[in-house]
């Protein structure tokens, strides 16, 4: 019984863990990263496509991102997407492919990247906390139900703050490493 809500925990934070990791991929770093197309959608034949499954991204310089759309005819509507995007990137099309450049990061917006890095750490955080409520509520049915004895469940308890400070002190690790790849320059 005391594995299932532990187990239960551990998938929701991992899962949380995830989340963080795919949110701060998005952020655009003075390096160009693929991920920040992922939210980008192009009409493709009807459909709302990513950029990802319709063309071939390559970073050939640290600040550049190449586009090689599968169907040349495609270059146009990449090209419109991307402008219409929020990323503030203008795409460079020569007829083969789409030349995306990034443009050093000044100061001021770097600082700005580390607060919605910190928010998002935050939010992750607040998260966390929530899975561990629904465990501890778990466990406190258990007890109820004479599923677990008090003393079981004031371990699992323990446990479960345990592993909520280990998760915790992860999330403060990933943000850490995006802030120090975001203030590299």
């Amino acid at each position: 019984m005391l594995e299932e809500v532990f187990q239960s925990f551990t998938d929701d934070a991992n899962k949380a863990i995830e989340s963080l990791k795919h949110a701060l991929g998005k952020l655009r770093t003075g390096r160009a990263n693929s991920s920040i197309l992922d939210d980008v959608r192009v009409d493709y034949y009807g459909t709302p496509t990513p950029i990802v499954q319709m063309a071939a991204i390559n970073i050939p310089e640290p600040r550049v991102i190449t586009i090689k759309p599968w169907e040349k005819n495609m270059l146009a509507k990449i090209e419109k997407a991307i402008l219409a995007s929020d990323l503030g990137l203008n795409p460079n099309n020569n007829g083969d492919f789409i030349i995306l450049t990034l443009p050093q990061l000044t100061e001021e917006r770097r600082r700005d990247l580390v607060k919605s890095a910190k928010k998002i750490g935050e939010d992750i955080k607040v998260s966390l906390r929530g899975h561990r409520h629904s465990a501890l509520d778990m466990l406190k049915d258990l007890e109820k139900e004479k599923d677990i004895s008090e003393d079981d469940h004031k371990k699992g308890r323990d446990r479960i703050q345990d592993l909520i400070n280990d998760y915790s002190k992860n999330v403060d690790d990933i943000i850490k490493i995006k802030e120090e790849e975001i203030l590299k320059v």
